[in-house]
């Protein structure tokens, strides 16, 4: 019957279709987790461990590439303090529905097919933070304050700044940069002891031989991370948006399966994918240049 329609018309139930069907899935697995019915609300899950700051952070304890360890800087921790006050079914279930909404604006339509991809399927269950930094880097194109989100947390995902630096775009960046500091300053103000342990976490990240748990890319950092500067920069002199998360996914340190999820970010930034949620902010913002502002596919 979809297929009697005009064009238009089909294809306009066809997005709505993709969002509505996983909508369902998502009220399904917040459900889940609301009642908090196992494995759903596992305490291994990431997302448990960003609950457990209620408690206190311990950095010294912290192996920066083991699972279940609290690696962001406590600027995240603050930032969701409010949330953590709530018992942990409570957390769980609101913060899976902050996942599914961000996700479904991102890639619209798409939103049930890129379930069957591993990364993604893993990261709603983990409740990692990936898709959040897809809509940072987004969002970042139009409010560059948006990158203190990614540097605060997994750090590496600030090699995006480049983008800014090759184009020469130094309100942007002094914009982001600016942003990140004086959250960071705020931070810090309230607890010191806490940043001092997080920055001794970092050295020990970069300086000590750490081991490595669960399952990954093992493609060294040291091969990649060239390619994916070299990319973004590339991307930044063409207008080519869709190098910056596929370069950013390129630096991060180890290449978890869910951290794959970063690249549904591409989704808005290319014309294949349609006309999702997110593009449409971008073209209507005027974020993209006028040669991608073109008519989107049905």
């Amino acid at each position: 019957m979809v297929d009697r329609a005009p064009a238009p018309v089909a294809a306009r139930i066809r997005a709505r279709l993709g969002i509505d069907a996983f909508l369902v899935i998502a009220a399904v697995f917040v459900g889940l987790r609301l009642l908090d019915v196992y494995p759903w609300t596992a305490s291994l899950l990431d997302l448990h461990t960003y609950w457990a700051t209620r408690g206190g952070i311990d950095y010294s304890s912290s192996n920066p590439f083991i699972i279940g360890a609290y690696l962001y800087a406590p600027a995240f921790a603050q930032l969701i303090a409010p949330l953590t006050a709530l018992s942990w079914p409570a957390f769980a279930a609101i913060w899976t529905a902050m996942i599914a909404l961000v996700y479904v604006w991102l890639v619209g339509r798409w939103a049930v097919p890129l379930l069957f991809t591993l990364a993604v399927a893993l990261e709603l269950f983990l409740g990692q933070i990936d898709v959040f930094l897809a809509a940072a880097i987004i969002v970042g194109f139009r409010y560059p304050a948006a990158w203190a989100f990614p540097i605060l947390t997994k750090i590496a995902p600030g090699i995006g700044l480049i983008w800014f630096v090759v184009r020469r775009e130094w309100r942007s960046l002094a914009l982001a940069l600016a942003t990140t500091i004086g959250i960071a300053a705020i931070s810090a103000a309230f607890a010191p002891d806490l940043w001092r342990g997080w920055f001794d976490l970092v050295r020990r990240s970069l300086s000590e031989k750490q081991t490595v748990e669960g399952a990954f890319l093992a493609v060294p950092i040291w091969l990649r991370l060239p390619v994916g500067v070299g990319l973004i920069a590339w991307g930044a002199r063409t207008d080519r948006y869709w190098t910056l998360p596929v370069g950013i996914l390129l630096s991060m340190p180890i290449l978890w399966v869910n951290v794959f999820t970063i690249l549904i970010a591409l989704v808005p930034l290319r014309p294949e994918g349609g006309l999702t949620p997110a593009r449409d902010w971008l073209l209507r913002t005027q974020t993209l240049k006028p040669a991608l502002a073109r008519a989107e596919p049905g």
